[in-house]
């Protein structure tokens, strides 16, 4: 699950929107279903590159005033096939979390991945010459443009904007908070890297020029200003444990400022930590700390 300039944005194209009330939440296919205190949308965000544009979840809770925004950014299959079969998380315990907590969530679907279709644009080239930093941008590519469009919407407030990323979409996150874009409130990194690779009938991950992914840590830290929020599992086989310490070591060596969390293990497998069943049991304290610390109640 691995893993510049703003994009022009026009006029919205709906999939399966549904009013702003409690119980009208459409699902991944736009039907009606029911929902318990939250309403969710389906959009598709204009994007060049894709078929007809990100499709993106919107998770809103119960209060219809504007509410400060949480894009949250999906990890990359190691497995390139599975790029296709991929949709927007639900609104389920990661979302319900901020929810709860007075913000409303958005899950992006990239380019590349699934309905959004399109040319996949986060590909680091060949496993032994990796451009883990082109990577990188290429999602922050996407989460820019995300953002560019979400701040327009009249359910979003124009404050306290928080960027989350899992697997690839954390080093997407590190890579867009190198851009030191204004107006974000948090950066928060959960088990980011790029590079996990797995060969189906084989057992376990392999692992693309670890050297050059730690050197790209230090790229994204050398220019970033904020500081960021790093949560990784002591059980991830995506990023080992060993490997997320070089990273963070790679990072504030070069100037970077982050807080390096090391989880205990979850379940079998520590990188579906974030979206895991009792994961925000786990992140959420460290996770409301942090966000109390940037401004947020």
């Amino acid at each position: 699950m691995l893993s510049a300039p703003k994009a022009v944005v026009v006029g919205a194209l709906l999939l399966g929107v549904m009013p702003m009330g409690p119980g009208n939440v459409p699902d991944a296919h736009g039907a009606p279903s029911k929902g318990k205190g939250a309403t969710e949308m389906l959009i598709r965000i204009p994007r060049e590159g894709t078929t007809n544009g990100m499709v993106t979840r919107i998770c809103l809770g119960e209060s219809r005033a504007p509410a400060p925004l949480v894009l949250i950014n999906h990890g990359s299959p190691p497995v390139a096939n599975d790029r296709e079969l991929r949709k927007p998380s639900s609104c389920g315990e990661a979302a319900h979390f901020f929810t709860s907590r007075g913000y409303v969530v958005a899950f992006p679907l990239r380019r590349g991945y699934g309905e959004t279709g399109g040319r996949w644009a986060e590909t680091y080239g060949r496993c032994n010459s990796a451009d883990f930093v082109a990577g990188g941008h290429a999602t922050a590519d996407d989460i820019a443009a995300a953002l560019e469009y979400l701040l327009r919407e009249p359910y979003v407030a124009k404050r306290e904007t928080v960027v989350v990323g899992q697997s690839a979409g954390g080093w997407g996150t590190l890579a867009f908070a190198s851009r030191n874009p204004p107006d974000i409130a948090a950066f928060i990194n959960f088990a980011g890297g790029r590079g996990a690779t797995r060969t189906p009938g084989i057992e376990g991950y392999g692992h693309c020029s670890p050297d050059t992914l730690v050197a790209a840590a230090g790229v994204f830290g050398g220019s970033t200003r904020a500081s960021t929020l790093w949560v990784y599992s002591e059980n991830d086989t995506l990023v080992p444990r060993d490997l997320s310490g070089r990273l963070y070591a790679a990072y504030t060596s070069a100037g970077g400022h982050a807080r390096y969390e090391l989880m205990r293990p979850f379940g079998n497998e520590g990188h579906n930590l974030f979206f895991g069943k009792g994961g925000p049991n786990i992140w959420g304290p460290i996770t409301d700390r942090w966000l109390a610390g940037k401004g947020r109640p």
